[in-house]
């Protein structure tokens, strides 16, 4: 790979990529630079967010994850499928650069005849494949810091990030599914998720109730009883990853009385929608993802398959959890069944108002409630908690200098479609933020760079007869 990543290098070089940093330093109130950018999140999101701000000549910044290198996002901690879900031609990590392409990088690890022989992207290389795009590009990803306040000031953000205080220009918040807002549990009848600490939900043979999001010892399911909450990909991949770890049964419980059987989502994955919806009008935009989220996702069929191989699974469909009881046991409405272990698969609530690091400005923050009807809202609670983001991801609402803070997760959805999240549509969204934030950066100094401008003098003529110096020419 050292020669593989050596090209992949001379290819930046050829397209100047770093270019030189154009933003004008300013000093922050501790007297020191201020940084330009500051970009929470390092995983895909953020990562990529740095690339395209970097190769803007936005230079002046730091990304910070608060993960370890590698656990960054859901790849190789939450996500418990085999393979991605997206075709495996798909890019955007790379920014349109070829040679940082996955296939690029697959073909130069394993070979063009597995490429061509490849179903899909296993998840452990999409992450091995995201730290050497970082590394070869020389993205300034900083672990095991994690960002904990926001507060807004005339000119900048100050944030507290690794204990210290950090005052920057723009603040991306690129904090992945979990960033948008928080686990999403359903109302049971009397388990109260705080709950699970509790003994009493924890069986002899077993580990209790866990949200799939949850850090998970499968191993010490081997021999065990397991009950799964949910129909979509996080509950077969899980009930996938307990049959594989030895799980004696695994029993799927869904709502529904049969699984989603169309993706709507992947409809939206051509260009024509990725550029064009966030320009659609408000009720326009309501009406799409309204739509798309109700009709909810299927399972890909490769996790199906997976938990279909093996005896100890089995689905019980139109058989939703009325509550969880001390156990653990699942109560439906036909009755009651004892597990060793439960894993609830809903995946996360869209309430990022209620994010702890935004605590000081959550109610400035314009959501999309305030921007459909009143029986709207109502009828989509989730999908009004959304924020209201502007052009560039950048929040609204009635503070000054909210539009510092942009919105690079998939709490952006609602208000440009799925480029903050799902690989088809990252590339376009990466680039649309970084090319707004560069805009807003140069205006806010454009008289800075109106100096500049009267002051630039490059002596182009100079190796001719007809140049004239600087200090002898006059006004024309």
């Amino acid at each position: 790979m050292d020669s593989f990543t050596k090209g992949a290098r001379e290819d930046l070089a050829r397209l100047n990529f770093p270019p030189a940093n154009w933003v004008p330093p300013a000093d922050g109130p501790d007297g020191r630079p201020l940084l330009d950018v500051l970009v929470v999140g390092g995983g895909m999101c953020g990562q990529l967010a740095a690339f395209a701000l970097m190769r803007e000549g936005v230079r002046n910044l730091r990304c910070v994850d608060r993960a370890a290198r590698g656990r960054e996002g859901p790849w190789a901690t939450y996500a418990r499928m085999e393979i991605l879900r997206s075709p495996k031609h798909l890019t955007g990590p790379d920014l349109g650069v070829a040679a940082l392409t996955y296939r690029a990088w697959h073909e130069a690890k394993y070979g063009v005849a597995h490429w061509e022989n490849l179903h899909k992207i296993a998840r452990l290389d999409w992450v091995d494949y995201l730290l050497w795009v970082r590394d070869t590009v020389g993205l300034p990803v900083e672990n095991d810091v994690e960002m904990k306040s926001v507060e807004l000031h005339p000119g900048f953000v100050s944030c507290t990030v690794g204990g210290k205080a950090v005052h920057a220009r723009k603040l991306i918040l690129a904090l992945g599914r979990e960033g948008s807002g928080a686990l999403r549990w359903p109302r049971f009848e009397t388990f109260d998720p705080a709950q699970r600490a509790s003994g009493a939900f924890h069986s002899q043979r077993g580990s209790g109730v866990f949200h799939s999001a949850d850090d998970i010892d499968f191993a010490a399911l081997k021999g065990r009883r397991v009950g799964v909450l949910g129909a979509g990909a996080s509950a077969f991949d899980n009930a996938g990853e307990a049959l594989e770890s030895g799980a004696a049964e695994v029993v799927l419980f869904a709502r529904r009385s049969h699984l989603p059987q169309v993706n709507k989502s992947k409809w939206t994955a051509f260009p024509g929608f990725q550029h064009g919806y966030a320009a659609l009008g408000d009720a326009r935009r309501w009406r799409f993802y309204t739509y798309i989220f109700s009709e909810q996702v299927p399972p890909p069929y490769e996790s199906v398959l997976r938990c279909e191989k093996h005896k100890g699974f089995s689905v019980r469909f139109a058989e939703g959890w009325q509550d969880i009881l001390p156990g653990p046991e699942v109560k439906t409405w036909k009755g009651k069944t004892r597990f060793d272990a439960l894993i609830v698969c809903t995946g996360f609530d869209v309430n990022m108002i209620e994010r702890p690091e935004i605590a000081s400005i959550r109610d400035a923050i314009d959501t999309w409630r305030s921007h459909v009807p009143p029986e709207e809202a109502a009828k989509f609670p989730e999908e009004a908690r959304f924020p209201y983001l502007g052009d560039a991801f950048q929040l609204q609402g009635k503070a000054a200098g909210l539009s510092r803070v942009h919105v690079f997760n998939w709490g952006s959805t609602m208000s440009h479609g799925a480029l903050a999240g799902d690989i088809p549509g990252i590339q376009i969204g990466a680039e649309r933020l970084a090319a707004g934030i560069a805009r807003d950066l140069f205006a806010e100094d454009s008289d800075l760079h109106y100096r500049r401008l009267l002051s630039h003098n490059e002596d182009e003529l100079k190796p001719t007869k007809y140049f004239v110096n600087l200090s002898s020419r006059r006004p024309a």
